[in-house]
């Protein structure tokens, strides 16, 4: 998730009948086992039924239709897209990919968007889902504890000490803007009742609203084996984050700069660029089509991922994303091969 990495980036009993009974526990042992397996692409369970879970996990089904079972008919008659209308369109090597049209609720391109997949930093789409829908005032303060700059040394901040303080706000900007871990947890600590709170709120939010194949166990998308997601799922995440002004308006920022004050009172100054580039310019996207904002993530183990709202000639609103691409050029290239399907779509 570094920005400068978007520049380059046996038993003793009678045979005769242990036998059949020895086949019978196998065979239900490997169908339990395969019933938990995370490499499908099926959503068994209905809309609302992993709320009041303590845990979340894949299920396995081998394909997905739109008539497939409760969910995905109560997706449809809520206005959201489903697994399974779209169609198949080559974007490049890739873990999973998706375009979904938001007016019309439906799937447009479709490529793996049921599969596990880890999410990097486009975990803090919930972060900031978060601390919108629950962080109160904006302009209430955040003090740092010294879990907000404990992380690898690697990871993307704006260099949050302990005692730091700063708006609900300002932390919000860095977290969508310049994908600051530490302005992450900084949140994360202060919205819940505590870091642990806020990570149990997260796994909550996302089952409220069908994203049941998700688990998170941090605020910002630092690889650990059992924080992933699917592609559907983030559309689903995304698509309530967009519910809110607040969050449009963080991502469509190119440059963020703010003053804070340090545990001894003093002023900190940073200004930060956009981790997307089609808001900093560097990439274009396909004529006719207006990014708003969206966002990015990359990790060794998701590889480079990317989320964006945008429109068409006629103003109609898509959500896209790009799982997975090599690298922080190839994920554009993937991306705007999407795009190009919303030119005309609709009429």
């Amino acid at each position: 998730m570094n920005f400068f990495n978007r520049f380059t980036r046996t038993g003793t009993a009678d045979k005769k009948g242990v036998r059949p009974v020895r086949f019978l526990c196998s065979f239900l042992i490997i169908l339990t086992a395969l019933s938990m397996t995370g490499c499908s692409r099926g959503y068994i369970s209905s809309y609302y039924d992993n709320v009041h879970r303590n845990s979340y996990s894949l299920t396995a089904v081998s394909a997905v239709s739109p008539d497939f079972n409760r969910k995905t008919k109560l997706y449809a008659e809520n206005g959201l897209a489903v697994p399974g209308e779209g169609s198949s369109l080559d974007v490049g090597n890739l873990h999973a990919s998706g375009l979904f049209d938001l007016e019309g609720g439906t799937t447009v391109i479709e490529n793996d968007i049921t599969k596990k997949i880890y999410p990097a930093s486009i975990t803090k789409i919930m972060t900031a889902l978060l601390a919108i829908k629950y962080g109160g005032d904006m302009d209430r303060m955040l003090t740092a504890s010294s879990k907000v700059p404990d992380m690898e040394w690697q990871a993307q901040k704006i260099g949050i000490e302990k005692g730091d303080k700063m708006t609900l706000d300002q932390a919000l900007h860095y977290l969508m803007v310049y994908s600051a871990n530490d302005a992450a947890v900084l949140i994360a600590e202060n919205v819940g009742d505590d870091y642990d709170d806020f990570i149990d709120m997260m796994n909550k939010e996302a089952a409220r609203i069908g994203a049941t194949n998700t688990h998170f166990v941090n605020p910002h998308g630092l690889h650990d084996n059992d924080h992933y997601t699917t592609a559907y799922d983030l559309y689903l995440i995304f698509n309530e984050c967009l519910k809110y002004d607040k969050f449009r308006e963080l991502i469509d920022i190119s440059y963020y700069s703010t003053i804070f004050h340090d545990k001894d009172g003093n002023i900190r100054a940073i200004e930060v660029p956009s981790t997307d580039n089609y808001l900093m310019g560097y990439v274009n996207p396909p004529a006719n089509i207006t990014v708003v904002g969206g966002k990015t993530g990359t990790t060794d183990q998701a590889g480079s991922c990317l989320i964006i709202l945008s429109r068409n000639k006629d103003d109609r609103e898509f959500i896209s994303v790009v799982m997975g691409a090599v690298d922080g050029n190839e994920v554009y290239v993937s991306m705007n091969r999407l795009l190009r399907k919303e030119r005309g779509y609709g009429q």
